[in-house]
């Protein structure tokens, strides 16, 4: 079981003073265009310079190499990025069953990335980020470029992931709907600082 816990988080466009997602759990975030979502997302991966700290259960951030944190508290940028020919150069372990639920055969290992849709490129950085058996993720925006059947594949994944490896997600949305099918709990940010959504 994987809680994620931050104390004191700031940095360039980022407030965060007190955050834990319980093991199993999803948070949503919210906030208009520009209030430090991402930038949020980015400092908990220690992608981004910040003073504070953040666990992953009783292992500090700061304990950790870069890569290995991010290996296990995983950031799914909005805009996913693809480096190498074919789809399945970008992971050693992809899960089978993941890409079933996703909507994709095996073979879609083989195809070339560049034949990809925007949705295709977004629900396969999903089951990337799932084939680095993280602890924790970090989703910005995951169903953004998705139509509604494929939404519902996402949404489903991620709660038999979090039911199965008791994993916890920040997942930011801008769709209340899919805010209250996700998440257990709220949470707005406004300028940079992240404040609790008591009317969510």
């Amino acid at each position: 079981m994987s809680g994620l816990r931050i104390e004191g988080l700031t940095g360039a466009g980022v407030r965060a003073d007190h955050l834990h997602i319980v093991a199993g759990s999803c948070y949503s975030l919210s906030g208009p265009s520009g209030s430090g979502k991402t930038l949020l997302l980015r400092a908990i991966a220690d992608l981004d310079q910040t003073d504070g700290e953040v666990w992953l259960d009783d292992q500090a951030r700061s304990r950790l190499s870069g890569p290995e944190w991010r290996r296990r508290v995983n950031y799914l940028a909005a805009d996913s990025q693809w480096w190498a020919r074919c789809v399945g150069e970008h992971a050693a372990d992809w899960h089978a069953p993941d890409l079933v639920a996703l909507g994709f055969e095996s073979e879609v290992l083989d195809w070339e990335v560049q034949r990809l849709s925007s949705g295709e490129r977004q629900r396969l950085a999903l089951a990337r980020a799932l084939a680095h058996a993280p602890q924790a993720l970090l989703l910005d925006e995951p169903t953004a470029n998705l139509d509604q059947h494929n939404t519902e594949r996402v949404e489903q994944l991620l709660a038999d992931w979090r039911r199965d490896k008791h994993g916890c997600v920040l997942w930011v949305s801008h769709d209340p709907a899919q805010q209250s099918r996700v998440a257990n709990q709220h949470y707005r940010i406004r300028d940079g600082v992240l404040e609790h959504r008591d009317d969510a």
